[in-house]
């Protein structure tokens, strides 16, 4: 064989080796990822992948496909494929110049998985050229998965009770007024007639003749009208508080009740008089107000109202004769059954109970029997209150029970959708791994419901919105909102926030130990950790398979714990 042969078939050879794609070699130095290390956010794993195709490697008339892979125990999942072409393929694929190489940058999501724990993140490559497909050796790019978010814990949030309404001591105001003539103070017997006053003095009898009931105060304001001279009014006044203190303690002893007259007057109802002024349609109201701003004596305002003639005599017929009064506000208070009598009448006729009083009757209990107890009773008496149902829910929710809770909380709700219910039932979803949708719609519902804030926090952790699930948890000294610090990257703030949680628990410590790793303090992970496997030893296998840790399993200190 000649060497212009030998020299032939080389060259071939070379050609056809440069078209199959055999100069393509990528290797791990030629990628990044970011994060380095990667983290569930908001249920999503998210990656960038930049890399580089180096000079005189991409094969000219090839086509290579790029497959992100995030591989954990039990499977393995694909991101989207990106593709790229060399400068002879044929295609709409990003080209890339064999001679010059060239970069590259693809995003992948991956829906979290609580296996993707321990996961690895993979580029598959694959590529075309003419008949030939070739795969090409996988590349390793990142360890693992940050998945802290998934650390929230709806059972351990504050469910929104439905409260009672009772009151031990329920107000009745009764409120009556008595007019006087001008420059008068006498009380008129045709005043005492009114319907008003018949109602006042039947209240002050009734309260002395009912059992639960007693005269807590009577008010009494008394006034003259804006016009005349200010030492006139004054005198007026006074005498006509006196004149109705007098008629009112008459009235007290006819009903041999007892009650304290508290007793004030005004010389002149200026502001009486610009309310009423205000709610008329008097000719000139607009001017007459302005008046009243724009001068603060008394008299020298009366005597630019007077001006007004046409305007002041409507006045002196309609809204003048209102402010000659005495305004008066009886006070009696209903004094509720006794705790004492509410647990009696529990045990032996609890037909007897409203549904406030029986709904208080549960807060009279110690344990959540003797209190699920009092509300099976309420839901037999009053089946169309939704609380006693929601409460029952509560302590089953509260015992770790969510499946019994949200049976209960679907009762309530079927009756008002209170929300109250809308809460609880937010709070079994996120219990139960349930899209952020479901959780949203009910928790549209719940605005203003005890301990809403709380559940609102959650959601924004699902959601991966860090800094409103901090607002949402405000001072809160809790886990999650110590968690939602720690994912917002506040230590400080986390760390003082689980100083403050007033029964620590496993989780608590477990977090601990979190801040511990993310500010490289070694002793806090190490008192955090043999803490949290004190109360939980099943804490040792969580915290072996978080890669929060994983810089940390090499240290002896750290891996006893673990082992």
């Amino acid at each position: 064989m000649n060497k212009t042969f030998k020299l032939s078939i080389l060259v071939s050879l070379l050609l056809i080796l440069s078209g199959c794609g055999s100069k393509l070699a990528l290797d791990r130095e030629h990628f990044t990822v970011t994060p380095q290390v990667l983290e569930a956010v908001g249920g999503k794993v998210d990656a960038t992948i930049d890399g580089v195709f180096p000079a005189k490697m991409f094969p000219a008339k090839g086509i290579v496909t790029i497959t992100p892979v995030l591989k954990y125990e039990g499977g393995e999942v694909e991101g989207a494929p990106m593709s790229f072409q060399g400068e002879k393929a044929v295609g709409n694929n990003k080209v890339i110049p064999t001679a010059a190489g060239g970069n590259f940058s693809m995003k992948s999501s991956f829906d979290y998985k609580p296996e993707m724990k321990r996961s690895e993140l993979f580029v598959r490559i694959n590529s075309v050229t003419g008949n030939k497909t070739q795969d090409h050796p996988e590349i390793k790019l990142a360890d693992g998965v940050v998945s802290t978010e998934n650390l929230l814990n709806a059972q351990k949030a504050k469910p929104s009770p439905g409260a009672d309404k009772f009151q031990r001591i329920i107000s009745e105001v009764t409120e009556a007024q008595i007019l006087f003539l001008i420059q008068q103070s006498n009380v008129r017997t045709s005043e005492l007639r009114s319907d008003e006053i018949k109602a006042l003095v039947s209240a002050i009898s009734n309260a002395t003749q009912t059992e639960n009931k007693e005269i807590s105060g009577i008010n009494v304001a008394s006034y003259a009208s804006p016009d005349g001279p200010v030492k006139l009014n004054e005198s007026l006044a006074g005498s006509r508080e006196k004149n109705t203190v007098n008629y009112l303690n008459r009235e007290l002893r006819k009903a041999k009740a007892q009650g304290d007259i508290n007793a004030e007057f005004t010389a002149e109802d200026w502001d009486g008089f610009k309310k009423l002024l205000e709610a008329s349609d008097v000719q000139d109201k607009a001017l007459i107000l302005r008046v009243l701003s724009m001068y603060s004596d008394p008299e020298q305002r009366e005597a630019e109202i007077k001006k007004l003639s046409s305007a002041y005599k409507v006045l002196a017929d309609e809204i003048l004769p209102k402010l000659r009064r005495s305004k008066i506000a009886l006070t009696v208070d209903v004094i509720g059954k006794s705790d004492e009598e509410i647990k009696a009448l529990f045990g032996s006729n609890p037909s007897e109970l409203n549904v406030e009083e029986i709904l208080y009757a549960a807060t009279l209990y110690s344990t959540p029997a003797e209190k699920e107890k009092v509300y099976q009773k309420t839901t037999q008496l009053y089946p169309n209150d939704s609380r006693a149902f929601n409460n029952i829910g509560m302590i089953k929710f509260e015992a770790g029970d969510v499946a019994g809770a949200k049976t209960w909380f679907e009762k309530a709700y079927t009756i008002d959708k209170s929300k109250e219910s809308s809460l609880n039932l937010a709070l079994c979803a996120i219990s139960e791994g349930a899209d952020n949708a479901t959780v949203e719609a009910y928790l549209n519902q719940a605005a203003g419901a005890e301990n809403y804030e709380g559940a609102l926090g959650l959601l924004y952790i699902k959601k991966g919105d860090y800094a409103n699930a901090v607002k949402a948890f405000g001072d809160q000294k809790s886990n999650n909102a110590a968690l939602a610090q720690i994912l917002a990257k506040d230590y400080s703030k986390a760390k003082a926030t689980l100083a403050g949680v007033e029964k620590p628990d496993a989780e608590t410590y477990y977090l601990q130990a979190i801040v511990g790793a993310r500010t490289n303090n070694k002793a806090e992970i190490v008192d955090g950790l043999k803490k949290s496997i004190a109360q939980d030893p099943a804490m040792a296998k969580k915290a072996a398979n978080d890669i929060e840790f994983a810089k940390y399993l090499v240290d002896a200190e750290v891996a006893s714990l673990l082992s």
